[in-house]
């Protein structure tokens, strides 16, 4: 099977997913808070789950899934990814929320994790969004600091333009850098086509689209 093939297998079967009524949109609602009934004062925030996973389809590598579950409490942030910083390896993230504005309003949560398995070591990162009518600015970003080889330590990053012109569509640009898999292009360029049904998010990006073999992305994400 051929890796358009596969890729085209994805996307149905996540669409299948959504249409079976499985709940989640791309990024995680945030906590709420209820009044204690015996009190009458505001109870502990609830917990907001999300979970996603991206397929990817490297033109020179194997097909691999990076794979990224999310708990928010109030301003508390706890993250776990797989296949992110690396193959075969795992991070685990602790991060502090914060947001300010309205009509442009910007939500930023720092944060610091440990990264483990075929690389080791710990990383200071971001994840941030900056909205403003139907247009969005996301990035994520990590600085992995390598505990085996100083040398190999690197910035990663994925950040995302995009416009909304209907609550079910959303189109933009997306680049990233990542060492995970090889190209010939340090940072990679692209665009995204995402489709929101309900609570469930879809995405599909395509990096470097004037190469001969560019790189294929399917991303599907869920909140709880």
């Amino acid at each position: 099977m051929t890796r358009i093939e596969r890729a085209v297998s994805v996307a149905l079967a996540l669409c299948a997913l959504q249409a079976r009524g499985q709940p989640a949109p791309a990024a995680a609602p945030e906590a709420t808070s209820v009044s204690s009934p015996a009190t009458g004062l505001p109870a502990a925030p609830a917990w907001a789950f999300s979970a996603s996973v991206y397929a990817y389809f490297p033109p020179d590598g194997p097909d691999y899934l990076q794979p990224t579950v999310t708990a928010d409490r109030g301003a508390l942030h706890l993250e776990a990814r797989y296949n992110y910083e690396a193959s075969r390896t795992g991070s685990f993230w602790v991060g502090w929320n914060l947001s300010a504005g309205e009509t442009l309003k910007l939500e930023f949560t720092p944060m610091v994790g440990g990264v483990f398995g075929d690389t080791r070591g710990f990383a200071p990162g971001y994840t941030g969004t900056l909205a403003w009518w139907n247009l969005q600015f996301y990035s994520q970003g990590e600085w992995v600091i390598d505990l085996d080889d100083s040398s190999a330590s690197f910035f990663y990053t994925w950040s995302e333009l995009s416009l909304a012109p209907a609550g079910w569509l959303r189109l933009g640009l997306a680049v990233q850098r990542t060492k995970l898999y090889q190209t010939e292009r340090d940072i990679q360029r692209g665009f995204l086509v995402g489709f929101t049904f309900g609570k469930v998010g879809l995405t599909g990006y395509v990096f470097n689209p004037d190469d001969a073999h560019p790189t294929a992305v399917l991303a599907a994400a869920v909140s709880f």
